[in-house]
């Protein structure tokens, strides 16, 4: 990274949607049930970290995914409204860590929190060198 940039410990940022019959494990071929699949909740969790780094990075700089460390321990029905967030938790140069964790609303209005939760790590980088 040649341009210091700085971003702070702490920042947040957040990505929800309403989680269709195309969201679901089936239909991502990742299981057999009609509820939110994995791949899902981690896309959803990538998309409140990037939201995190809205903001704090020239249009020349951009983030990648480095690593992920995620548990999914709770389903999510569909027409659910899935709530994901991060949080900045270290900088260490280029490197970014985020805590990530995800919650959701049932049609019906019964919210469950911790459906999911971890840690995802993001690179920042030049995008023309990219």
């Amino acid at each position: 990274m040649d341009t210091p940039i700085h971003i702070p410990i702490g920042a947040t940022g957040a990505a929800e949607m309403i989680v269709t019959s195309s969201d679901t494990a089936i239909a991502m071929r990742s299981g057999d049930v009609p509820v939110l699949s994995t791949p899902r909740v981690l896309a959803l969790m990538e998309e409140a970290t990037c939201e995190a780094l809205r903001g704090y990075l020239p249009d020349s700089h951009t983030s990648v995914g480095a690593s992920v460390s995620i548990s999914h321990r709770k389903p999510t029905p569909v027409d659910a409204r899935a709530m994901a967030r991060a949080e900045v938790m270290d900088v260490d140069g280029a490197t970014v860590v985020f805590a990530v964790s995800l919650d959701h609303r049932d049609a019906s209005g019964e919210s469950s929190t911790e459906v999911a939760g971890g840690t995802i790590t993001r690179v920042v980088v030049t995008r023309d060198r990219f």
